[in-house]
């Protein structure tokens, strides 16, 4: 039990660490280091959802107390991808755990291709004109959501890529604003896994209050960051996943 706990506080640390610095959803830990120590692909998933919740929140308050959060633009996509968690949540129980472990894996390494990108070329944040650009956004935040529920992926990168697109805002605010949506998201994601009974409760609680305090303390460490150092760090990390979770699936084939 006592092992228990100090693996479930290292993963909080580190869940924290990359929350509060990229704005990422701690499914890139959580879920891997869940996988590893024997729980089921869907339980990892539910417990991850139910670490965001706790660890996002802490977030978005440093973000907003820094006046780096779009609260409009947050709350529209975040609602897109609420809508899209139950969705994903009750489509997830019906697929094996092969399946969306691969596809977990593939996007970690295009995510950790795009950081690494990021840090090299920056953001363009060039005005850009889109008809509607709210409602598009609350559409394409729907397929982020059942993302959300498959995979446990609460959106934070995607969320930024959306508002890359079609909104104008700087890095940090972006990831503030990702934060609050993932939030969101992460709520609905979380509510449909408990309902289905799959969410480890205990380690997700500990990994939640533990990245809670790691994911306030890195979020005031993080305002103060170059864009490029964020982006690098998260590419590492997205990288360093997906070998883990590459090795993983080949030890199970």
């Amino acid at each position: 039990m006592l092992e228990s706990i100090g693996i479930y506080t290292l993963i909080g640390i580190i869940t924290g660490i990359l929350t509060g610095i990229t704005g990422s959803s701690g499914v890139i830990v959580v879920v891997p280091a869940m996988t590893f120590l024997g729980h089921s692909f869907h339980i990892a998933v539910g417990t991850s959802l139910l670490v965001d919740v706790i660890t996002t929140a802490s977030v978005v308050y440093v973000y907003t107390k820094g006046k780096m959060i779009d609260w409009r633009i947050g709350l529209i996509l975040g609602g897109g991808a609420l809508l899209g968690a139950q969705i994903g949540s009750h489509i997830a129980i019906f697929i094996s755990d092969m399946p969306l472990e691969i596809v977990f894996t593939l996007m970690a390494l295009i995510m950790a291709w795009q950081s690494f990108k990021r840090a090299k070329s920056g953001l363009n944040l060039k005005h850009r004109s889109f008809p509607h650009p709210y409602i598009l956004g609350f559409i394409i935040s729907v397929p982020i959501g059942i993302m959300t529920g498959t995979l446990g992926t609460s959106g934070g990168i995607m969320f930024i890529a959306v508002m890359m697109v079609f909104y104008t805002m700087n890095p940090k605010t972006m990831v503030g604003t990702a934060t609050l949506s993932m939030f969101v998201s992460a709520v609905s994601g979380t509510a449909g896994y408990a309902i289905l009974n799959s969410i480890d409760f205990l380690g997700g609680i500990i990994i939640g209050t533990v990245s809670l305090i790691s994911g306030f303390y890195f979020a005031r460490r993080a305002l103060g960051m170059k864009d490029s150092t964020i982006y690098y760090f998260l590419g590492s990390v997205f990288f360093a996943v997906s070998i883990l979770e590459g090795i993983t699936i080949l030890t199970t084939i």
